[in-house]
């Protein structure tokens, strides 16, 4: 087993092998990064994270196949759409996420972008931390009138000891910031060290494996673990280790 230097000179390889602009083709990230508006980049950026689980390709695929359905203007599409547009989503499914999750969260993009031009207001007016920026964030996004229930199962919180995967991940592309060109950078509010690192089975897998991961459950407390190790590699920018553990779990099949 390598030691804690010799670990972190190898994960520090596999970020500078994967954090480079030939990770967007294939990646989620590729959907937003159709954008240059921010409110653009941030909405596309939402429903592609919410919907990353299984499959890339077809994640990409069900992105795109929404994003032509609101014109390719998904700031404009939620915030101006009639009854006939709204129509043009009635058929619209991704595994267990359907046209009813979708309306509601355009609804919600509709009445925070109401009042404020930046969806990054969503979750700092909650707090500093992460947990307390994805717990009043979830509060916040089922705060409006005749939430349906089934909807709620698509925001993970902390609250229900979820590790948050794709909402660590969207807040990844919006916050992080280097030279590299796959994350945004575009949030100003939330720096790169308040981040908590993504992680699913994929992730955690690897993360055992160099035993820089002790929990058993995948959960909120895990993703709490790593990022902590993470931090001590580098404080200021933890979770650009997604990438070296994304990539060793999900494209090496390490």
């Amino acid at each position: 087993m390598l030691n804690k230097n010799s670990l972190a000179d190898f994960l520090n390889k596999k970020v500078d092998q994967y954090n480079q602009p030939s990770f967007i083709a294939t990646d989620p990230v590729c959907i937003p990064h159709l954008f240059t508006q921010k409110q653009d980049i941030e909405i596309a950026g939402f429903f592609t994270a919410i919907f990353a689980w299984g499959n890339r390709t077809t994640i990409i695929q069900k992105s795109k196949e929404l994003l032509q359905l609101m014109e390719m203007q998904p700031y404009e599409f939620c915030l101006q759409a009639g009854p006939k547009d709204l129509q043009k989503l009635e058929g619209f499914k991704h595994r267990t996420f359907n046209a009813t999750d979708l309306l509601y969260f355009i609804e919600f993009f509709k009445y925070h972008y109401s009042g404020h031009t930046t969806l990054e207001t969503a979750f700092t007016m909650h707090g500093k931390t992460a947990e307390q920026m994805l717990t009043g964030f979830h509060h916040y996004f089922f705060s409006l009138e005749d939430v349906p229930s089934r909807t709620k199962k698509h925001i993970a919180t902390p609250e229900r000891n979820s590790s948050c995967k794709r909402l660590n991940m969207f807040l990844r592309w919006m916050v992080r910031r280097d030279n590299n060109g796959i994350d945004f950078g575009i949030w100003k509010k939330i720096t790169p060290s308040q981040l908590i690192c993504p992680l699913d089975v994929h992730v955690a897998r690897v993360a055992r494996h160099f035993n820089i991961l002790s929990r058993k459950q995948t959960d909120w407390q895990a993703a709490i673990e790593l990022t902590g190790y993470l931090k001590t590699l580098d404080e200021e920018d933890p979770v650009k280790y997604d990438f070296a553990l994304f990539a060793l779990g999900v494209m090496e099949k390490f």
